[in-house]
């Protein structure tokens, strides 16, 4: 049987690792090599990336990796959307700004002043994040000093290699993508104040970025090419998305959850702009036609105040199961509210959204942490079928959410629909398959590399409780 190995580099917003895949005769299988912490660290101008140390990380995890499989061909990078490096003379001009930095609400202000967000929906088909590229740009007192601006996974594959492009499906996040054209959408930038010239060449998942440089290729043990794969996380995710059926939903559930459809046409529509839909593009220029809802973030901040108030790890496995057994008829908040979205004292900023109700116990706050969180998922799967008119049959849940099996059934509960749990390594999985495709080592069709998934990596099956 003849297997083939790719390297996978993929980057979360509170943390990143570099596995090893291997596809092959019905196989499609995992290898983690290493696994780092990332985050965001406070600077004297606002919160940033330690960028340096991610970088030391993915290029220390790619040489152990080549070190345990030196047959690895190639290599894909992914992450997290919308944020971006200034290069000027070939050097990153400072670190990547952080998502969650409080300078972008300026630039809310001034980007709408000259081009509605109406305007910026029907250009872009994008839903309303204040955190969107376009904004950060425009309050980014560096970038008419760049030559280029890279996002992050386009970033550190110019660092690897030396060949600055831009990844289509994370292009597409930036609010200067045309919807209907899928190239830059340059007279929008020049009428923002956004320098044009600092948008660098287009590419689609499977192009061969280019060969590592030399001196990259001698520290990791192997001149191997990165290849662009879906580098926007949540677009490599939904290609490992083993689909039930054309009516299936998905949720690639992390730090966010991304509640969505896949759709071949752009629903540009006023409804579709009130529910804050967006059209971030997919792998084989697909739609994923959905919305941004608050994710385990609110778990796992929450846990990391109360860590903090102890002096002393919390379980969350246990946590989750004292949870489990508190009823469901948990008082709810909005999982979106805005006041939810930094860094801080998560437990003190949902009490205030609960009021009275706020439960005093652990389990029961935990409790109502995931039940927001599904009856968030739900409402946005409700929205999706009436703004598209499909009738959704069930629920894909993957990514590190499906692990979380509270979640999960709450899910199915609040939806009434079967939820399919899994894969949880599914953005890895999106990226390897991305990757062995373009080395002619995997299916040429989407549909083809899902029904591998499936096959490979069963789901879940939740059933709602009546």
């Amino acid at each position: 049987m003849t297997v083939r190995a790719v390297a996978a580099v993929d980057l979360g917003a509170t943390s990143g690792r570099v596995v090893i895949g291997r596809i092959g005769d019905g196989r499609l299988d995992l290898e983690l090599v290493s696994r780092f912490p990332n985050g965001p660290v406070e600077r004297e101008d606002g919160l940033h990336w330690d960028f340096g140390r991610l970088y030391e990380h993915v290029v220390e995890g790619l040489a152990e990796a080549v070190r345990r499989e030196p047959a690895i061909e190639s290599i894909g990078i992914d992450s997290w959307a919308v944020d971006y490096g200034l290069i000027s003379a070939g050097e990153l001009l400072a670190e990547p700004f952080h998502y969650r930095d409080d300078r972008t609400a300026t630039g809310v202000d001034e980007v709408h002043a000259v081009a509605p967000f109406a305007e910026l929906y029907q250009r872009n088909g994008l839903q309303f994040l204040p955190f969107n590229t376009l904004y950060q740009y425009r309050v980014d007192a560096r970038l008419r000093e760049a030559d280029l601006a890279l996002l992050i996974p386009d970033l550190i594959a110019y660092l690897l290699t030396g060949s600055a492009v831009a990844e289509r499906t994370n292009a597409s996040t930036t609010g200067l993508l045309g919807v209907e054209t899928d190239e830059w959408d340059e007279k929008l930038a020049d009428r923002l104040g956004i320098p044009s010239s600092i948008l660098p060449p287009l590419v689609d998942p499977g192009t061969v970025i280019g060969a590592l440089r030399p001196e990259v290729a001698e520290r990791i043990g192997a001149a191997l090419p990165v290849i662009a794969v879906g580098s926007h996380d949540t677009a490599s995710a939904v290609v490992a998305v083993p689909l039930a059926s054309p009516n299936s939903a998905y949720i690639s559930c992390g730090t966010w959850g991304l509640v969505g459809v896949e759709l071949t046409e752009a629903v540009l529509t006023d409804a579709a702009r009130e529910a804050n839909f967006t059209h971030e593009l997919g792998v084989d220029g697909r739609y994923r036609f959905l919305h941004n809802v608050t994710g385990l973030w609110l778990l796992s901040e929450t846990v990391r105040a109360w860590e903090a108030e102890d002096g002393a790890a919390i379980d969350l496995q246990s946590l989750l199961d004292a949870a489990s057994r508190v009823g469901s008829d948990v008082p709810l908040f909005n999982a979106n509210d805005s006041s939810l979205s930094a860094p801080g004292d998560m437990p003190a900023r949902i009490a205030t959204l609960l009021g009275d109700a706020a439960p005093l116990t652990r389990p029961a706050f935990a409790r109502s942490i995931v039940e927001s969180i599904a009856a968030a998922f739900a409402d946005a799967v409700r929205t999706a079928e009436g703004l598209t008119g499909r009738e959704v049959d069930s629920i894909h849940l993957v990514g590190g959410g499906s692990l979380n099996r509270l979640l999960c059934q709450a899910t199915a509960d609040r939806t009434g629909l079967p939820v399919l749990a899994g894969p949880v390594e599914a953005t890895a999985l999106g990226n390897v398959l991305v990757q062995a495709r373009s080395l002619g080592a995997a299916p040429a069709m989407l549909e083809e590399l899902r029904e591998l998934v499936a096959a490979t990596h069963p789901p879940t099956r939740y059933t709602p409780r009546l």
